[in-house]
């Protein structure tokens, strides 16, 4: 049986995610001639999906935000790896640079699974 913190953060998620996804099609899309409203939707997705965050730590019964060295350092490596992986898919899709540009993407990646022995920790 599905949880209630489980059911929100889906919805949430979900609402959130198209919207960011759809208001990202609409700003860098030129053919569909919508920077404006693209950037307007965009920032309403990434808005819900701040507010899943801190509603479903809410639910969990964690502080909303926690300032420390691991939790900075993990928020840096996970910022890290995704600049990374999309300055490789950006070298194998716009500057024809396919190999150099499958490498990055997956050291991109390889860094982003660090996160997960970062978060969840090593047993």
């Amino acid at each position: 049986m599905m949880k209630k913190k489980d059911f929100v953060t889906l919805i949430l998620s979900t609402v959130g995610g198209i919207l960011f996804a759809l208001g990202m099609c609409m700003a860098l899309l030129p053919e569909w001639g919508a920077m404006a409203p693209g950037v307007v939707i965009g920032a309403v997705g990434a808005l819900v999906l701040l507010i899943m965050v801190l509603v479903r730590r809410r639910m969990d019964g964690k502080p909303a935000i926690v300032f420390n060295a691991r939790a900075i350092g993990t928020a840096l490596l996970g910022i890290v790896g995704a600049i990374v992986l999309g300055i490789g898919m950006c070298m194998t899709m716009i500057w024809d640079m396919m190999v150099p540009g499958i490498a990055v993407g997956i050291a991109g990646i390889v860094l982003l699974l660090c996160l997960i022995p970062v978060t969840k920790g090593l047993q």
